[in-house]
């Protein structure tokens, strides 16, 4: 039986460790670099910064720079500040961790319309896993200087393994969440009588992108998060109890930010064309269904950026004459922002004139 405590077996998992987190590093950067000119479009103003990406810059970057505090951490053989070295990777670590379930959350506020009692349980379900991820940080490291290497003296396992068993259990609610409410969603607009244009198709596809998404998000992080758990839990050497912390922060923070990029991205042209003015009547936003279709023009400053979906419902009631009926239209656009929320507040609906078929 290995005996996971020996000098031997140690400095093998120490040299198997370092390697690995190169490898981590290195698909990280490849990840980040696939991804750079988003980034680059809010940076460069080409697109319009909303507060709830601040999550996704911070989640991204702090663990960027984590990884790279960890490589310094690991190679470099002059004396450094290990202390607030060993703090600064870890708080970026963990707090890596706990942006990539708000940003999740903020997906799940939206889809609920921002109703009050889940965004109450959200927040204190956020607050408690920041508490966890606070109190993860105070561990006291010193620079070796027979090992030539920062090295940890004290830390409490417990609490970091708290953290991410935490961690689980909130993407669960997340996910259990979505589930919920798209599923109803979905079940009423299967239920109802009238006919439903094909431009519900575009709310329908951004529902199960949503739902794949953070279905995606869930197993990849259950399965990263439990890997952390069960090792620290195990505790059998220094080495092992962290050697998958690193791992479920950057499977957790990849699957988040590419689940914002890709409900920011989300397009489809056959549910509305949008044209802005370019001359002196540039002030309006017009909101056309296709050619020769109705036409909507409301103010610049009554609009939002972001993924626009269109919904016409057609109720048919007979008049007299079964051959001659009305036709009553109810148009509903339905905003969703780049950041993942629904502007409930700027959403339009607009009943228009029956015209005899």
């Amino acid at each position: 039986m290995t005996d996971w405590m020996s000098p031997q077996v140690v400095a093998q998992n120490a040299a198997a460790f370092t390697q690995f987190m190169h490898a981590l590093f290195g698909v990280y950067v490849w990840e980040w670099f696939l991804s750079l000119d988003f980034d680059w479009q809010y940076l460069s103003g080409k697109r319009k910064f909303r507060w709830p990406l601040i999550f996704y810059f911070a989640d991204r970057y702090l663990l960027f720079f984590a990884l790279i505090g960890i490589l310094i951490a690991l190679d470099t053989t002059t004396p450094v500040d290990c202390q607030a070295l060993y703090t600064f990777n870890q708080l970026a670590g963990d707090a890596a961790v706990g942006l990539a379930s708000i940003n999740l959350s903020l997906r799940t506020i939206a889809i609920w319309s921002r109703a009050k009692w889940v965004i109450c349980l959200l927040v204190v379900i956020i607050l408690g896993h920041w508490a966890l991820i606070l109190q993860g940080v105070l561990l006291d490291a010193e620079w070796s200087d027979e090992a030539k290497t920062c090295i940890i003296t004290s830390t409490d396992n417990t609490i970091l393994a708290a953290t991410f068993i935490y961690s689980m259990a909130f993407d669960l609610i997340v996910m259990l969440l979505t589930a919920y409410k798209l599923g109803g969603m979905s079940r009423r607009v299967n239920s109802e009588n009238h006919h439903v244009k094909t431009s519900m198709s575009t709310a329908s596809r951004l529902g199960k992108m949503i739902f794949a998404d953070g279905l995606i998000f869930f197993f990849i992080a259950f399965i990263a998060n439990t890997l952390a758990s069960v090792f620290m839990i195990l505790n059998l050497n220094p080495i092992m109890s962290v050697i998958f912390n690193v791992p479920a922060a950057v499977a957790s923070t990849i699957v988040s930010c590419r689940a914002v990029r890709r409900l920011t991205n989300f397009n489809n042209p056959g549910a509305e064309i949008y044209g802005a003015s370019t001359g002196q009547t540039g002030s309006n936003v017009a909101f056309r269904s296709g050619p020769g279709g109705p036409q909507v023009t409301v103010p610049r400053n009554q609009t939002k950026s972001g993924v626009h979906v269109q919904m016409e419902t057609f109720t048919r009631a007979e008049e007299g004459n079964k051959d001659n009926f009305d036709d009553d239209a109810k148009r509903q656009t339905v905003i969703f922002m780049p950041d993942g929320l629904t502007d409930n507040n700027q959403s339009y609906t607009d009943v228009e004139a029956k015209g005899r078929l």
